[in-house]
């Protein structure tokens, strides 16, 4: 491969363009208290969806919290 045809995996194809773009469109979706947590993939398998994750969560909360504490 040629230096002059090589370009860098982290820049932007030429036809790519967001001059039309608005910044922060769905930045409202989300809470102040909301928290976006990228799981692996093999982790993100076993769960079909949001709510599927904070049950299994909540699950593993009560287990290690002794009885009748609130974290």
């Amino acid at each position: 491969m040629s230096e002059r045809n090589h370009k860098p995996a982290d820049e932007m194809l030429e036809e790519y363009d967001f001059s039309g773009g608005v910044r922060g469109k769905y930045a409202d979706r989300f809470s102040d208290d909301c928290k976006l947590i990228v799981l692996d993939p093999d982790v993100a398998e076993a769960f079909p969806d949001a709510h599927a994750v904070n049950e299994a969560l909540r699950e593993l909360i009560q287990q290690r919290t002794p009885a009748g504490r609130k974290e």
